[in-house]
């Protein structure tokens, strides 16, 4: 699912015209607030609202009854005069609510109410910068790790498009990793550290779909969810770090994986949380302090397996607990476990409406075995449809009436007809008794062929998360201290655009060591703890940098490869309201991000490097599109 809607099902709310308030939060979504007027609900529907209880629910609060569409007008960015001209075609059609119009890539053009690159991570002082798919890697829902049956190695896979696909083939546990890094990737661009901000993303699938798999198998599998709804340890990850208008406000711990191994087993166990420390147990003994990345992610590198309960306690800065999470190994298979799931009002006789049917293999105290794949019979009596469910092999088991749990779980679906009466589902398994579940179909009335019956009516909303909150919705943690003016070692009369809010333009020097240099004079004298730089040819290049505050060096090595944004952190920071960057020796190119690149033509003058002729041409360059100085506020 894309931040832009093409169905009614998945809508953006703008609440125009109003002082800078919290953003909201849904299911697939969630948008930081911009500093400017703009804010956005994203409301994402749902067939089954009691499947979704566990994960954050959306707020939506109609201020001023203008509901609007969040749509793209053109599939990449599109010219000024376009945008004007969709921006007139809403404004006539929809005169009282609109439709946000807006491009991907729209980064410059300051008509355009939102843009954005799918991957690269943006920021703007104007106007909305969401990406739109802001995390492609991809992992099978059957695969836990290395460790745990069926012992797929992690990245295994054919090549796509000739080239390696690790990225797409993922593991459980490392694609959650994954997803706790792309997501700080827009978390530390969040509002409340400056004037320019990131106001978020969307996954480029919530659940995992049969169009665009990169992997093994065909089957796009970047959700956080697979297609029947049953969450990835992914999904768990997103509601720890998603409870909260901007910053975290409730606070959650989630340990990847499960704990039903082998005795030989030692491994890394990775544990997400909203906490600023993490101390793991097994069976009550401390295994210590995770190593925290990402702002979200504890690592504890070695763990030895032992059967009984692991748990994750999280800390505030004055070791007061915040939240836990335990697992428990789990016992032997003993029995199936059904699970009817349908509409509040039941399922209805229109030969449209969907039942599903949860199955679980479960130990003697009900508890799900993790590590179970049998495979499972279905007799379907009565008047309904097989519709079947979904798992992983060459046929994908399209309607398959035999298909195995995947990680002791599965999903089937039954479609009503339009006669009513009473089904029944009887599931079998060897060595596990046969378990049967039932229920009947409600008559809807038809005249001449026709019936007004909609499904829909009587589903509830949610409204869960209550008002949004009239106090700031974030906490002001940085300040970005403005530019007054700047002097370049060379090509002076761009060296403007190297802190103009536009993206797509840069200053550069031109290739000679001794005019890489540019200093820039601030508005004040600050405390520079924080430099946050958008350097050309971000996710290949490296650039070796000195940085002083006035004359004393404050910062000095290479810089990271990113996404888009890297912070030069400053441990001790001299007051000053002069910043100079200097180059310091040749840059090194070699790519980062190599598996998650987009296949297009090359153009002139882009700066990404990997879309751009001759970008790969080393030179004493530096190369700068964006550069915010940054002062930490004291909490």
């Amino acid at each position: 699912m894309k931040c832009y809607a093409k169905s009614s099902e998945n809508l953006i709310v703008q609440l125009a015209n109003l002082p800078p308030k919290p953003p909201f939060l849904s299911k697939s979504f969630h948008l930081f607030s911009c500093t400017g007027k703009t804010h956005y609900l994203c409301i994402s529907s749902a067939k089954n609202k009691e499947q979704n209880k566990t994960f954050l629910p959306f707020n939506f609060q109609n201020i001023g009854r203008q509901l609007v569409q969040y749509a793209e007008s053109g599939n990449e960015s599109i010219s000024r005069e376009h945008m004007v001209e969709m921006i007139a075609i809403r404004d006539q059609y929809d005169p009282h609510g609109g439709r946000a119009i807006g491009s991907r890539e729209m980064l410059d053009i300051r008509e355009a109410e939102y843009g954005g690159e799918m991957l690269y991570v943006n920021k703007s002082e104007h106007h909305p910068m969401i990406q739109t798919e802001y995390c492609r890697d991809e992992g099978l829902r059957k695969y836990w790790d290395e460790y745990s049956y069926p012992f797929h190695k992690q990245g295994d896979g054919p090549l796509h498009k000739g080239q390696d696909a690790g990225a797409y083939n993922q593991n459980q546990d490392r694609l959650t990793v994954e997803f706790v890094r792309r997501w700080y990737d827009l978390w530390r661009e969040r509002p409340g550290t400056g004037r320019r901000v990131n106001s978020g993303g969307a996954k480029i699938v919530f659940s995992d779909t049969q169009t665009y798999g990169r992997g093994a198998e065909n089957y796009r599998r970047s959700g956080v969810v697979d297609p029947l709804r049953i969450p990835k340890d992914g999904f768990f990850a997103h509601k720890v770090m998603w409870d909260g208008w901007v910053d975290v406000e409730n606070y959650h711990t989630h340990i990847i994986g499960h704990w039903n191994y082998t005795p030989d087993v030692r491994k890394p166990v990775y544990v997400v949380s909203s906490g600023d420390a993490v101390e793991l147990f097994v069976n009550g003994k401390s295994k210590g302090f995770g190593r925290q990345d990402y702002r979200f992610l504890f690592t504890f590198d070695s763990v030895q397996w032992e059967k009984g309960m692991i748990e994750a306690i999280s800390y505030d800065e004055q070791h007061k607990e915040l939240s836990r999470h335990s697992l428990q190994t789990v016992g032997e298979p003993e029995r199936l476990k059904l699970t009817l799931m349908h509409g509040p009002q039941g399922v209805f006789a229109d030969g449209a409406d969907i039942a599903m049917v949860q199955v679980e293999v479960v130990d003697d105290n009900g508890e799900r075995c993790p590590l179970a794949n049998h495979k499972i019979k279905f007799d379907l009596q009565g008047p309904a449809e097989w519709r079947g469910g979904i798992a992983q092999a060459a046929d994908n088991y399209v309607l398959a009436k035999e298909l195995p749990v995947e990680c002791g779980i599965t999903r089937v679906m039954i479609r009503s007809t339009t006669q009513p009466g009473n089904v029944v589902l009887k599931v079998a398994a060897e060595g596990l008794a046969s378990e049967e579940i039932a229920f009947s179909t409600r008559p809807v009335e038809v005249k001449n062929g026709l019936s007004t019956f909609f499904p829909s009516v009587g589903l509830p909303s949610r409204f869960d998360r209550g008002e949004t909150p009239s106090s700031p919705s974030y906490k002001e943690t940085k300040v970005d201290v403005r530019v007054a003016d700047v002097t370049a070692g060379t090509n002076q009369r761009d060296a403007g655009k190297s802190f103009d809010d536009n993206e797509l333009s840069e200053w550069k020097n031109d290739g000679r060591l001794n005019t890489a240099w540019i200093t820039y004079k601030l508005e004040r004298r600050a405390e520079i703890d924080d430099i946050c730089i958008k350097l050309t040819g971000w996710r290949q290049r490296s650039y070796p940098l000195e940085v002083y505050a006035g004359e004393h060096l404050i910062w000095s090595g290479n810089t990271e490869k990113s996404l888009g944004y890297v912070h030069l952190m400053i441990d001790r920071p001299v007051r000053s309201d002069e910043i100079t960057i200097r180059l310091k020796g040749a840059t090194q190119d070699s790519d980062a991000f190599g598996q998650i690149i987009e296949v297009v033509e090359p153009k002139a003058g882009e700066l990404d490097l990997f879309k751009a002729e001759g970008g790969k041409k080393v030179h004493n360059e530096l190369r700068i599109v964006e550069v915010e100085f940054l002062e930490t506020l004291n909490q």
